[in-house]
């Protein structure tokens, strides 16, 4: 057997009231795609840190191309040849391409005084064609798809000759075409003999790109396995600890007869075209269409936060007027953005500040002074409701799990007491665990009565939870499904018919 590019021994890391890894076991070979899996908490990023440099381990060793290492910045990782690609990309999107790969170590002329543009792109344009990718290297970053951007990144971490490659959640907000295209790169990647560790929720990937998978369980090793041989339910139950199962979707479940929102012939820029749609109290309705379809400019349209040409908006059999997000909170209607950390969350202040972030109001004595007691107990009141796991009420949002962090967002609105509420993509970078929490969530707050929009872009989820389907393309709505009739070949037609029309 080749040496390992990276072999990872007993390696544990605690931070202040959490140990996020113990004893942890990990090795990953040339040529390889190895998947590293587990529930958000599990202990995969804070392994991922570790060895790209950003966390120092506190003890087990770290053996890289054979010599024990211990990188003390990303830096130092970066020079050795370990390269990470974020779920978040880490580009500048007014910067160009060439300009985003080679930030920092720039060509220059003119005894270092100047930029030499010209070699800047030459030098690029001659790395992306050694990873065969057909980007100009002139064009602006902020001009690009996301699966474009997720290239530069790539082609970034290569121009530091990396030998190894983390990839976190890389097709999170692909589309199936640009999947095959990414899944082609990787695999000219593994005939180079570069290492790839794959870090995904998406398990139904992971038979089409990697050779083993690595499970982790609450900061433990679980084991390793080829993923050849080894069945789905069988990663997936070590990753939870228990068998989960495929729980249909309740059909004796009636909404009820209250309109809780109705919206007359809304249009919104480009996206928003004219588009009308009821909700019941009770009821979850799907929202399904392809990327760019505009659902959720939609529901943008809808909170306020993008403002709408013309159109009229109900709440519970009342004509409203939502000028901003502050307006929809104000009849009822709260919005869970699919960016849950950059529109959901203040991600450096702790759980009981988000919580009650949208009700603060309730919370002021004289309107100046905070009443602290009473915000801790009413946070505590939707972490023991909503199973938030947190150490405590003051613990900073960043350091929870992204379905924990989904969870205090629900909690936020909840304490809003919301009567609708959209859910944008709400189990986009969440495990199959927290899947399944999440699912029942929206199941008991439609049980109460919350009216519920759930746009998502995965069918099986839109067909297992929703009571009625809408679907959208373009801008327009081009079909309303009931669940009897609801078949994914049906959606996606509908959600072409734009498309197949103009051709």
């Amino acid at each position: 057997m080749p040496t390992p590019i990276i072999s990872i021994d007993r390696v544990s890391k605690s931070f202040p009231g959490v140990r996020a890894l113990n004893d942890v076991r990990f090795e990953l070979l040339p040529g390889e795609v190895h998947a590293l899996m587990g529930e958000n908490g599990a202990g995969k990023s804070t392994l991922m840190k570790i060895m790209a440099g950003v966390y120092t381990r506190d003890s087990g060793t770290i053996l890289y191309n054979g010599r024990e290492v211990s990188f003390g910045n990303p830096r130092e990782a970066q020079a050795a040849g370990v390269g990470i690609i974020h779920q978040e990309l880490q580009l500048m999107n007014h910067l160009t391409v060439a300009q985003n790969i080679f930030i920092g170590r720039e060509p220059r002329r003119a005894f270092g005084l100047l930029l030499d543009e010209d070699k800047l792109n030459r030098d690029a344009a001659a790395l992306l064609a050694h990873l065969n990718l057909t980007i100009d290297p002139r064009t602006v970053v902020g001009d690009l798809t996301v699966a474009k951007q997720q290239m530069v990144e790539i082609a970034k971490s290569f121009s530091h000759n990396s030998r190894m490659l983390i990839m976190d959640e890389p097709t999170a907000a692909l589309n199936n075409a640009e999947i095959a295209e990414l899944f082609k790169m990787i695999r000219d990647f593994k005939s180079r003999g570069v290492g790839i560790i794959y870090i995904s929720h998406k398990v139904d990937e992971l038979r089409q790109i990697s050779d083993r998978v690595t499970v982790l369980r609450d900061g433990e090793y679980v084991g390793t396995v080829p993923t050849a041989t080894t069945k789905i339910e069988t990663i997936i139950s070590m990753m939870v600890g228990r068998t989960l199962t495929d729980v249909a979707r309740d059909t004796t479940r009636k909404p009820r007869d209250e309109v809780a929102l109705e919206v007359k012939g809304l249009n919104c820029g480009a996206l928003v075209k004219d588009v009308s749609f009821s909700l019941k109290r009770g009821e979850i309705l799907g929202f399904a269409g392809l990327m760019g379809a505009g659902r959720t400019e939609v529901a943008r349209a809808v909170f306020g936060a993008d403002r709408a040409q013309s159109g009229e908006i109900w709440v519970a059999g009342k004509k409203v007027s939502v000028r901003s997000p502050r307006d929809a909170v104000a009849v009822g209607v709260g919005y869970l953005s699919e960016d849950r950390k950059r529109f959901g969350l203040a991600v450096g202040m702790d759980v009981a500040a988000n919580v009650v972030m949208a009700s603060l109001w309730r919370f002021l004595s004289l309107r100046v002074f905070l009443r602290e007691r009473a915000i801790l107990a009413e946070a505590g009141k939707f972490v023991k409701l909503l199973r938030i796991r947190t150490p405590s009420l003051t613990q900073e949002v960043r350091l929870l799990s992204g379905g924990n962090q989904q969870k205090v967002v629900v909690a936020k609105w909840l304490a809003r007491d919301c009567e609708v509420l959209f859910f944008d993509e709400p189990t986009r970078g969440i495990d199959v665990g927290a899947k399944a929490e999440i699912y029942k969530l929206l199941r008991e707050l439609a049980d109460q009565g919350k009216a519920i929009v759930m746009i998502s872009s995965e069918l099986p989820e839109i067909l297992r939870m929703s009571d009625r389907i809408i679907v959208v393309c373009e801008g327009r709505i081009t079909g309303e499904l009931m669940p009897e009739e609801a078949t994914q070949e049906r959606i996606m037609q509908l959600a072409t018919q734009r498309e197949t029309m103009a051709a």
